[in-house]
């Protein structure tokens, strides 16, 4: 359809577009790698993809027992990575990659739907949008199956672009959407691209000869990807099928009413795509049902309506983003003077200013100085000593100075403001992973937590019982140490009891010796206690 194009003139040249790409690249792995895992979703999936590497990669499971919350589209992805860059990177941060290789297709499905609906330079402006917007920074940087789900709606609102002109290249598209957002993320990820297709056949351009085409492709690869893993579950086990698919029915109960925190979040995490995309629908305000205005308001609208009736959490809100990053980028080019200089000179403010506070605060833990900075730095992580390489001080040198040129020397043009924007919170970024990324991972991983008990429990330990164990620490003291234990139904033997509770609890249980009582360096909410049976 004609209209479903509203192509801006010219093209980005090719030093933008290599320049765009190098940033998205650097944006997707600074940060992915070089730690360990950390409570909670971190540890937690990577103790699902950790567990799948041992060749179970059927049901998914944490330190043995099954975990069926999500289908294992990213786990198996990360098991894979993890097994392949083994020779090259620890476990952990090879399989943390697939956060990144998701990532990677999600900014290229962004990419590829706005240069056709926009054309010209909004296939650039859209991924920068992208790695710019704050809600996704942390999501994309942590093993997150959400992101799997993310990048199935990115790649269905692809599909459904293109199947005016290609309807089965564009309706298998689809389909291949619909069938990574279910196995990323479950039937609730999957409902939003396919209330999105739906509500689209309301629009004429959508219920075409040729366009309804499109749903038998778009059928049978959503079939044929999809139907294989729970077909294989429920003949494995019909009990843990059960378990699974009770729990995707759960996920369409509403947990809780619409509320402040919904908006509180949405403000900060769709930032800086929502206004932009607000002023993009003002821009369309005559023409409200082109084809292209349709599409993505449809689609924003499907994933606000599964954000408003769940949690506020922010990976609930991600499949929002990208039909706001599209909007975004059909208008980032279009601002008013005014809107365009503040929007530039508050981001070139605001990333000057925080990274000279990422500096101070590494050059603090270096170094000693400030003293009252770098004794907030040892508070929350006692025993914590910071040791930078030459290499880590240059490469944060180099970010810096570049971060200064491109505020100096970047032309002027209508997407000058976007882009500086996701150049400043790149560099932001890449300075917290150089510089405060030890400190961080000290204080966020049970590795020294799990050597301690391991120590303790000797190679042959015998049943180990759990109270109040969560899922993260259970998988960490596997992924780290092997250290395995059961529920209260199987535990009435165990030698051994671990004991996750508060530091004011009373230490004392009736039966049982205290052997050791550990923490994360700093943790001050949360305390992890071995103990033996006694007599």
């Amino acid at each position: 359809m004609p209209d479903l194009i509203d192509r801006q003139p010219g093209s980005a040249p090719k030093p933008a577009r290599y320049g765009a790409l190098l940033l998205c690249a650097i944006w997707l792995l600074a940060g992915t790698v070089g730690h360990d895992p950390w409570k909670t979703d971190d540890a937690l999936h990577l103790g699902v993809a950790f567990g799948m590497s041992g060749g179970d990669w059927l049901v998914p499971r944490i330190a043995g027992d099954p975990w069926l919350v999500t289908p294992p589209l990213y786990h198996w992805v990360a098991a894979i990575c993890g097994k392949a860059l083994g020779w090259l990177l620890p476990w952990h941060d090879g399989a943390r990659l697939a956060s990144a290789l998701f990532g990677a297709l999600m900014l290229l499905a962004l990419s590829r739907t706005a240069q056709a609906l926009h054309g010209g330079s909004a296939a650039l402006a859209a991924p920068l949008l992208a790695i710019g917007t704050l809600g996704l920074l942390v999501p994309l940087h942590e093993a997150q199956p959400a992101v799997a789900g993310l990048t199935g709606f990115a790649l269905s609102l692809w599909g459904l672009t293109l199947w005016q002109r290609q309807a089965q290249a564009g309706g298998a598209l689809f389909g291949l959407g619909l069938a990574v957002s279910f196995l990323g993320s479950g039937v609730n990820g999957m409902a939003i691209g396919l209330v999105t297709g739906l509500l689209l056949l309301l629009h004429p351009a959508w219920r075409t000869r040729d366009s309804l085409l499109a749903w038998p492709a778009a059928a049978v690869a959503v079939l044929a990807l999809s139907v294989p893993w729970p077909l294989l579950l429920w003949q494995q086990s019909p009990v843990l099928f059960d378990i699974w698919w009770t729990a995707e029915l759960a996920s369409f109960t509403p947990p809780g009413g619409f509320s402040r925190n919904h908006l509180e979040l949405l403000a900060w995490a769709a930032w800086p795509v929502l206004p932009l995309a607000l002023w993009s629908l003002w821009l369309e305000r005559r023409r409200p049902f082109a084809a292209h205005t349709f599409l993505l308001l449809v689609a924003t609208l499907a994933g606000l309506a599964t954000y408003a009736i769940d949690t506020p959490k922010p990976t609930a809100l991600l499949p929002s983003l990208v039909p706001l990053t599209l909007l975004g980028a059909a208008c980032a080019g279009r601002l008013r003077r005014g809107a365009a200089n503040a929007f530039d000179w508050f981001g070139m403010m605001t990333f000057t200013l925080v990274a000279g506070l990422i500096w101070l605060g590494g050059i603090a833990m270096l170094t000693g100085e400030p003293e009252r900075v770098a004794k907030n730095f040892s508070k929350p992580a006692p025993g914590f000593v910071a040791d930078a390489s030459p290499l880590v001080i240059l490469l944060a040198i180099a970010v810096s100075v570049a971060w200064i040129a491109v505020m100096l020397r970047t032309p002027r043009s209508p997407w000058r403001a976007a882009a500086r924007w996701s150049v400043g919170l790149t560099t932001m970024w890449v300075l917290l992973t150089l510089l405060w990324l030890p400190w961080i991972d000290y204080g966020k991983t049970y590795r020294s937590v799990s050597a301690d008990f391991r120590q303790t429990l000797g190679k042959h330990p015998g049943c180990i019982a759990r109270r109040g164990l969560g899922l993260a620490q259970r998988a960490s003291l596997d992924y780290f140490n092997g250290i395995r234990t059961v529920g209260s139904s199987h535990a009435r033997d165990c030698r051994y009891l671990i004991v996750q509770t508060s530091p004011r609890a009373d230490k004392d249980i009736e039966g049982w010796t205290l052997l050791r009582d550990a923490s994360r360096p700093g943790d001050k909410g949360e305390r992890l206690r071995l103990y033996r049976r006694a007599g």
